[in-house]
């Protein structure tokens, strides 16, 4: 288990094996889930989106700052099979 100290701003810098471990890269970011017992559930933020806003980016309805790459279209299909894009 690691440990990690805590500065005098209330700030954990969290370790590069940890952060390969989580999948996260420089600028991304993490959701923590507060669980009963003071514990903490720490994941990758990942973007989210619907899959109207994903059939929009692909008709031009509405603008991207760059071109999606089949990977990411990809994942956006996967998530939206599996239940996990939500409607606007």
């Amino acid at each position: 288990m690691a440990s990690l100290a805590v500065t005098v701003k209330g700030q954990v810098t969290l370790k590069r094996d940890l952060l390969q471990h989580l999948g996260i890269k420089p600028g991304e970011r993490v959701e923590f889930e507060k669980l009963p017992g003071g514990e903490l559930k720490v994941r990758a933020a990942r973007p989210s989106g619907t899959i109207d806003g994903f059939f929009h980016a692909l008709d031009g309805k509405v603008k991207l700052n760059k071109p999606l790459s089949i990977e990411e279209m990809n994942d956006i299909i996967a998530a939206g099979w599996a239940g996990e894009l939500g409607d606007e």
